[in-house]
């Protein structure tokens, strides 16, 4: 099934039914998804929640859909969305097919970016048709996740017997499905958390220095930077490297260095990390040039103390 394919032109048998949909675990991710579904028609029908927060979400998010145990959730649902901490769904499956709530036939799909399918095998062995559909997107917990589905990529993992159909799901939810074989996807979730929770480090830990030095609005300041930074880098990639370690000026490396020992030395070995890396991959591409290279990666072995 072709990423732009609409699920009208998918065969019947691919395209899912009018489905009713179940959601264990209302964190930020499962009443999105479900609100998401059921814009494509299909109904919302139970979902669990246990703390305060989690409820308030389902309320606002699933307004009307009754709050469950997540083996009721089961027994009412054709659709079931696991939406729990990737270290949670184990145990969960697990339980859940050992106490006979999971029915032949239905639809069982996780969120998780680190697993795939395997995850789900006592499910599976109890007759449940598994799928993995992770979104590439952060959530927030609010009605916006809805509209920031529209257009997101979704890491699809199944059995190729529900390819489609998952694909399907995917676009139903307005995504973009991208095929995840099963052994890559703790890669994929790596090099998705490299992305955008260390993006989000860097960018606070950035405002924290800005504030340092004096400036009174930092993320006016980064927002133009950082904006054409990351659309230069999805273009192009290391071709878009800039700034001192690129260009190979090792005396203002050392000075940041320095800089940084003084002023926030929790931030120098995150520095010195990016930096070498960045040289790594300048170096390589041919954007430093080796004779400028010994001084840039000596001063970064040194740590700033020349």
């Amino acid at each position: 099934m072709n990423a732009h394919l609409s699920p009208e032109h998918a065969s019947p048998q691919d395209r899912p039914a009018r489905l009713t949909v179940g959601v264990v675990g209302a964190g930020r991710v499962g009443p999105a998804l479900a609100a998401s579904l059921q814009l494509a028609g299909h109904r919302p029908v139970a979902v669990s929640g246990v703390s305060d927060a989690s409820l308030r979400r389902a309320a606002t998010m699933l307004p009307d859909v009754p709050v469950m145990a997540p083996a009721d959730v089961l027994a009412h649902a054709e659709l079931v969305l696991l939406t729990v901490p990737d270290d949670a769904l184990p145990g969960l499956v697990a339980g859940l097919a050992e106490t006979g709530a999971v029915r032949p036939g239905q639809l069982l799909v996780h969120t998780s970016g680190r697993h795939g399918t395997a995850v789900l095998d006592p499910a599976t062995r109890a007759g449940a048709l598994p799928l993995a559909l992770h979104p590439a997107m952060t959530f927030t917990g609010t009605p916006v996740d809805v509209q920031r589905l529209a257009g997101c990529s979704f890491g699809v993992t199944a059995p190729e017997e529900l390819r489609l159909a998952a694909e399907a799901l995917v676009i139903e939810m307005g995504g973009e499905p991208e095929w995840i074989e099963e052994s890559a996807r703790p890669l994929y979730h790596a090099a998705l958390a490299i992305g955008a929770n260390h993006l989000v480090t860097l960018v606070a830990q950035s405002m924290d220095l800005l504030r340092t030095a004096g400036v009174e609005h930092p993320a006016r300041m980064l927002g133009p930077l950082l904006g054409a930074a990351l659309d230069n880098a999805l273009r192009s990639g290391d071709a878009a490297l800039t700034g001192p370690v690129a260009r190979g000026d090792a005396g203002t490396v050392a000075a940041h260095v320095a800089e940084l020992r003084r002023h926030a030395p929790q931030a120098v070995a995150g520095y010195l990390a990016m930096a070498r890396t960045t040289a790594d991959r300048a170096l390589a591409h041919g954007l430093l040039k080796p004779e400028l290279a010994e001084d840039l990666l000596g001063v970064l072995a040194d740590g700033g103390n020349q």
